[in-house]
């Protein structure tokens, strides 16, 4: 039996941290998008209507997945879509498998799907000695796949790296000039390095799903770049890759969520394609891989279940100051950010246990969040589960144990103090200013007062009246 090995998320942004210029883009790349996502909010006096509105047909939604599936299916097969049920990621990417090699396909093209990113398909299929190659088509997806790393955020997956970085990688990789950083230049390098995938024989196309329509059995993706139409709707075979938790029920609750969804995201009015995907065409075959991974006893979790509501916009992301100074692939899972900090535990308690404290529990990540997920309250009490099941690291444990006998203790507590002397007052700064500690370059502290607070009051006090 394989040991577990935790993420460690301290260490991870640690090394982030080393990389100032990074992590200056980073911070301001992200707060840009939120300041955005504010504009677009406070320009629509219904915003909070529509996200009580979005919170509660999800909530209704998600209370009577089995009806909403069922009707998702029917509608779906009705319109002439064969629908597959995928209990956990090695049966979505087994399915996947089959129906590539059933039919002799060698490459999969894909737009952007986190659920893929979840399963880990890619390194299902590509090992496989199949020959089968799967192409992402996303840039940010792209990027990080000629990197082979996993996606760094839901929205923007390579925004922890520099234009500079990117030109070098695809000098390496697809034959660029390494020292032409103009985001023109490598956008359109992207395409030509890809587009001809789609015109390739024995390809299969692939997207994921922002929501699937019960109604009227449609899958509706939203992107900004137009590779999921093309996807679906140019190759011979098409694999829509749905979590169960992405079911709406009518075309009409649509129109909130569209609407939500952009502005919420990126701070525009609207992704620059809302594609519905419902039929096939004509001499063409299209699948739905329903996936749980996990959904279902997430949803049995009293606590927890509200993160299934998660249209994986990344507006908590975009304003957490921890995901924002630490990020690049420091939450060592699929999501990263405050809501990865709420959805990894539930696959792995022990592996991501750092992760709910990776937090200043300021509470933003709830207050942006479109469809009203209680993200900083779920991470408080994931901290208190992680506690009680003992996941916390021995050291910060045993650190935790002392700190509490000591505050506990009036008595211990001032003997401490008193004898520490003037040494209490230098160890902020020595901790702050040291030279391995690179947070504390741009950071001021106070000066340490000439005496405590009991020392003041005790010389201080006057006798009540």
């Amino acid at each position: 039996m394989s040991k577990t090995i935790r993420i460690d998320h301290a260490k991870a942004a640690g090394a982030f941290l080393q990389k100032p210029d990074h992590v200056a883009f980073h911070d301001k790349r992200l707060w840009d998008l939120r300041s955005k996502r504010d504009a677009q909010a406070h320009g629509i006096p219904e915003w909070e209507t529509m996200r009580e509105l979005a919170s509660g047909i999800k909530e209704h939604t998600l209370s009577n997945l089995a009806e909403y599936i069922g009707q998702f299916v029917d509608q779906a097969e009705k319109n002439g879509v064969v629908v597959h049920f995928a209990a956990n990621a090695e049966e979505h990417n087994e399915l996947v498998y089959k129906l590539m090699s059933e039919r002799g396909m060698t490459s999969l093209v894909k737009s952007k799907s986190m659920l893929t990113d979840e399963c880990y398909m890619r390194d299902y299929l590509e090992p496989r000695g199949s020959g089968i190659t799967v192409m992402e088509t996303d840039l940010g997806e792209r990027i990080q796949q000629l990197d082979h790393q996993d996606p760094s955020h839901m929205v923007v997956p390579a925004v922890h790296k520099l234009r500079a970085d990117v030109a070098e990688l695809f000098g390496k990789t697809i034959g660029t000039d390494p020292k032409n950083s103009d985001i023109h230049y490598l956008a359109e390098s992207q395409r030509m390095n890809t587009r001809p995938y789609f015109v390739r024989e024995k390809t299969a196309g692939m997207t994921g799903c922002n929501f699937a329509v019960a109604e009227t059995g449609t899958v509706v993706v939203c992107t900004n770049e137009g590779n999921a139409d093309l996807s679906a709707n140019v190759l011979p075979l098409y694999i829509a890759s749905i979590g169960i938790e992405k079911l709406i029920p009518t075309i009409a609750d649509l129109g909130v969520f569209v609407r939500m969804l952009s502005r919420s995201a990126l701070g525009s009015p609207i992704t620059q394609y809302t594609s519905h995907f419902r039929a096939p065409r004509p001499g063409t075959e299209m699948h739905y891989i329903l996936v749980d991974n996990g959904r279902s006893e997430r949803l049995g979790m009293d606590d927890f279940w509200f993160s299934l509501k998660c249209i994986r916009c990344g507006a908590c992301m975009n304003t957490c100051p921890v995901y924002r100074r630490s990020g690049e692939l420091s939450y060592g899972g699929t999501y990263s950010g405050p809501i990865g900090a709420i959805i990894n535990p539930t696959y792995d308690l022990k592996r991501y246990s750092a992760l709910p404290f990776a937090s200043t529990m300021n509470g933003s990540c709830t207050n942006v969040c479109p469809v009203k997920v209680n993200i900083h309250e779920q991470i408080y009490k994931w901290r208190a589960v992680i506690a009680e099941k003992h996941e916390v690291p021995f050291v910060k444990q045993e650190v935790l144990k002392m700190a509490g006998r000591l505050l506990a203790s009036p008595t211990l507590y001032r003997g401490t103090v008193a004898s520490l002397g003037g040494a209490l007052k230098r160890l902020p700064n020595f901790v702050l200013y040291n030279p391995l500690n690179i947070w504390g370059r741009g950071r001021d502290l106070p000066e340490a007062p000439a005496e405590t607070f009991h020392e003041w009051y005790k010389k201080n006090r006057k006798p009540a009246k």
